[in-house]
């Protein structure tokens, strides 16, 4: 029988000196330094332009700024792995040097990019992989002990889109979640932040299933990250673009909420913390 929402503690995670409590449904910003993002793809290059986007996101509310240096849409070009650091490095550092106490995510699934992220500054690694892209996450990720996000793919982003399947998608998915943080644990680790993979490797109805039964993801007891910002899954129903997906991003965070997420990935700051302050409010009125 699953726990019931009420009845869930949520966990504290260190990162260094730093605390994260999910008390509250936190919003990780979204910051891509890469040229072929799906939605803001080349739109900020320069350090200078990344750090003036990663200082109107903080002061819009973030919680946390995620940067990815290397694209993961469907059908994306791997590139290497001295390439994404290359484009990484100096803008990790500038951001961590210039604000010290925001909380800040590395969004990649190589081991090695983790462990230089994390001599830079870093605090959260996230990993659209879920360690299956490289073999080496795992014992990285128990060996740095910063707080990890879980992620699940089908596939890999080049061929993750191409007809996924799955028995029952919210089972399977959880189920492979629940063998990966087994592994983790085996490791000594704990500092685990689940999701669900929304987009990779799953049709529409699988998201849709994913999104309704996101509960059951909490009822393990660890955080829940929600990642649907201006995603296929909004833009396949409503005939919208990743441009003009604002709407139904708003939409969907707010479902995500209300069925128990403690993390929402967005492009759009404002936005996303206006969904969390009237649903807190709205949880707790009689």
């Amino acid at each position: 029988m699953s726990t019931k929402n009420t009845e869930l503690k949520s966990p504290v995670y260190s990162s260094g000196t730093k605390i994260i409590t999910f008390n509250e449904p936190l919003i990780m910003a979204i910051v891509n330094i890469t040229p072929d993002s799906f939605y803001d793809g080349g739109k900020f290059g320069a350090a200078d332009e990344v750090l003036r986007d990663v200082e109107e996101k903080i002061n819009a509310g973030a919680d946390i700024v995620d940067l990815g240096a290397a694209s993961s849409r469907p059908g994306s070009t791997i590139i290497s792995e001295a390439e994404e650091w290359q484009r990484l490095e100096s803008t990790l550092r500038l951001i961590r040097q210039t604000f010290p106490k925001i909380l800040i995510s590395v969004d990649t699934w190589r081991a090695g990019i983790a462990e230089k992220s994390a001599d830079a500054g870093a605090d959260i690694l996230n990993d659209i992989g879920g360690g299956k892209l490289d073999a080496k996450m795992f014992a990285t990720v128990a060996r740095l002990n910063l707080p990890y996000v879980l992620m699940h793919i089908q596939g890999t982003p080049g061929t993750m889109q191409q007809n996924p399947f799955y028995h029952s998608v919210v089972s399977d998915v959880l189920s492979e979640l629940r063998q990966s943080v087994s592994q983790l644990n085996a490791l000594g680790f704990n500092k685990i932040i689940l999701d669900p993979g929304f987009g990779f490797g799953k049709n529409l109805q699988h998201n849709y299933a994913l999104l309704k039964h996101l509960q059951e993801f909490r009822d393990t007891g660890l955080p829940v990250l929600a990642g649907m910002s201006r995603k296929g899954m909004i833009n396949q129903v409503l005939g919208t673009s990743p441009v003009t997906a604002l709407n139904g991003t708003t939409v969907l965070n707010t479902l995500a909420v209300l069925n128990g997420a403690s993390v929402l990935r967005v492009h759009d700051v404002m936005e996303a913390l206006q969904v969390t302050q009237l649903l807190n409010l709205y949880k707790k009125t009689a």
